[in-house]
């Protein structure tokens, strides 16, 4: 099945995107896992037509059985990929999808690797894109920074470089899923916690904390989940750095591709966030339907 619009996140911006194409007739799945930081939200007290304080939690599932409701269908899971061929083929743990139009709405990364210095050796031998840069790395020895099913994918996107790869997890336990755990050990593991990087120019490895140092050509750092700017390093999409530039209509430089709420680098607010989504999901009509009235 190839679905017109494909939506991952699955909180204000998200499903506010959903409603509207769902409205619209569009078929509409929401892929993303319930972990919104909007859970942390105890008390919120300034979101349109609540008298009292509503939690983050009640507006998160008030907002997925609206979206149900109207169509949509949200599953579980996490994705790791999006390509562009004719459709976006979007890649998750457990499955993989086609649509014609995407909308990121994973709000900005709340995890970053806590490791001293790291900054320093970006685009210095640190990389945050495979795609990008793993053709560098042949036949070279190169780490992957992570502990989830996201470490391990973007490990296996450096294969066809290199079989010199080691997953870092930094003291962190490995929270891998069923389908990944059998290619795990086409990688050395590294629990161990880092103290730094270290190099002159260029990385040349990591000290860890017991005093041992691991050398490396390069090191590629995928840290918690995919977030929007992930995908957009891997595919091209214009960013900051830490924010997706969209214009007006909510549109990437990549025809077809939308992005919405924190990611882009608004004012942190539902209000915000939920505004973005619709303006996205508008602009996601339209494109659907000129793909329809074309083909």
């Amino acid at each position: 099945m190839v679905y017109d619009a494909i939506i991952i996140g699955r909180g204000p911006a998200g499903i506010s995107g959903a409603v509207y194409t769902t409205r619209a007739n569009l078929s509409t799945l929401i892929i993303g896992r319930f972990d919104s930081v909007l859970l942390k939200a105890d008390k919120v007290e300034n979101y349109y037509g609540f008298e009292q304080p509503v939690s983050g939690k009640e507006l998160l599932l008030a907002g997925k059985k609206q979206a149900e409701r109207l169509g949509a269908r949200i599953i579980d899971d996490e994705v790791v990929s999006i390509e562009k061929d004719v459709n976006f083929k979007v890649h998750c743990v457990n499955d993989s999808y086609e649509a014609r139009t995407v909308l990121l709405a994973t709000g900005s990364p709340v995890i970053k690797a806590p490791v001293k210095n790291l900054n320093k050796y970006e685009g210095r031998g640190v990389s945050y894109c495979t795609t990008c840069d793993g053709f560098f790395y042949r036949n070279k020895k190169v780490g992957v920074l992570g502990y989830t099913d996201y470490a391990v994918h973007e490990a296996r996107e450096l294969v066809p470089f290199t079989k010199d790869i080691t997953i870092f997890t930094n003291g962190a336990p490995l929270k891998i899923s069923d389908k990944y755990k059998d290619v795990l050990s086409q990688f050395r593991i590294n629990e161990k916690q880092i103290k730094e990087p270290y190099g002159n120019d260029v990385i040349e490895g990591l000290i860890l904390e017991d005093g041992s140092r691991d050398e490396l050509n390069g090191l590629f750092v995928a840290y918690g989940s995919a977030s929007s700017v992930s995908f957009a390093l891997k595919m091209g999409i214009a960013t900051d750095g830490k924010s997706i530039y969209v214009n007006e209509k909510m549109e990437t430089n990549i025809p077809g591709l939308f992005a919405a709420g924190d990611c882009t680098g608004v004012f942190k607010q539902i209000s915000v966030a939920v505004g973005q989504g619709a303006i996205a999901a508008r602009s996601m009509i339209e494109t659907v339907r000129e793909i329809r009235k074309d083909g």
